[in-house]
């Protein structure tokens, strides 16, 4: 799974040919917690295909969540062709991220 900094952000988001799945967290989160099993299972379930699943530690990065409105952790978002297409908040199944991935 791709760890995304402020820095990165742009490069592997926002300019990305492929859809990305960010998941904002951070450790202190218990939801965000119980969220990690399942990213590491999707991302290895979407090896291979042309997406890319990523997450960002808000306490570490707070300029990309602060632009996205980001309030409450988890946070989801879907972004394709460089644009926020889908928001999920909270913990969600792997099925539910796979339908906003549209795959």
């Amino acid at each position: 799974m791709l760890e995304l900094t402020d820095d990165t952000f742009k490069s592997e988001v926002l300019e990305s040919s492929v859809p990305v799945l960010v998941d904002f967290w951070a450790p202190w989160c218990g939801p965000c917690q119980r969220m990690l099993p399942v990213m590491d299972e999707l991302a290895k379930e979407m090896e291979g295909k042309p997406v890319k699943i990523a997450k960002m530690n808000v306490d570490e990065n707070q300029g990309t969540p602060g632009e996205y409105g980001i309030l409450s952790i988890p946070t989801l978002i879907v972004f394709k062709e460089g644009k926020a297409a889908e928001t999920l908040q909270g913990a969600q199944s792997i099925d539910q991220l796979k339908s906003a991935l549209e795959l």
